[in-house]
């Protein structure tokens, strides 16, 4: 994701206590979607929900801060058949949220945000407006995340086979120059 939410103050003010804390800083390190990393795909949600938020003059603050805090696991997605209970869509946003508690006061809003924000995979019928913007939003970066990786993967193994077929020529023109030399001599 671009780097432009930096540029947006007001945003910026609203999260930069819980973008300071190490739990938050280390979701970098999770990936996420298989070609982003967490925190990545955090902020994304968070500051397209707000966006949409200040549109409709809803609770911008809580609406930023939630959407940062909605994955806030510390877990590999590959690793989530270890979760248990009722699997990873139902299991992470409620560790997510029991995570967030520990880190920050949440109001009634902020907890229904994380709690709620895997409708659609869940049953869990958003309470709020503000938690169906970041429910939705989620759903949004998930599908840019994927569109881009899937996209990067393809050009790479379309790279890949470039340089395989060049290489592959590459090997067959000198042992036809070899077979060549060899008739003439």
């Amino acid at each position: 994701m671009s780097k432009f939410w930096r540029d947006d103050f007001e945003y910026v003010a609203l999260i930069e206590d819980l973008l300071e804390l190490e739990e938050v800083q280390s979701l970098e390190k999770f990936k996420h979607h298989k070609v982003t990393n967490r925190l990545a795909h955090s902020i994304s949600v968070s500051y397209y929900s707000y966006c949409l938020a200040k549109k409709l003059k809803l609770n911008t603050r809580a609406i930023a801060r939630a959407g940062l805090l909605h994955d806030l696991f510390f877990y590999e997605s590959e690793d989530k058949d270890l979760v248990g209970g009722r699997g990873h869509y139902w299991e992470h946003p409620r560790i997510a949220l029991k995570n967030a508690k520990k880190l920050t006061q949440l109001s009634d809003l902020e907890c229904d945000i994380i709690e709620k924000h895997m409708f659609g995979a869940t049953r869990e019928l958003p309470k709020y407006k503000e938690s169906w913007i970041v429910t939705l939003m989620d759903k949004r970066a998930a599908m840019t995340e994927l569109a881009v990786g899937g996209s990067n993967i393809l050009k790479s193994a379309v790279s890949r086979y470039q340089q395989v077929m060049y290489q592959s020529f590459t090997t067959a023109s000198l042992a036809h120059e070899t077979i060549d030399q060899t008739i003439d001599n």
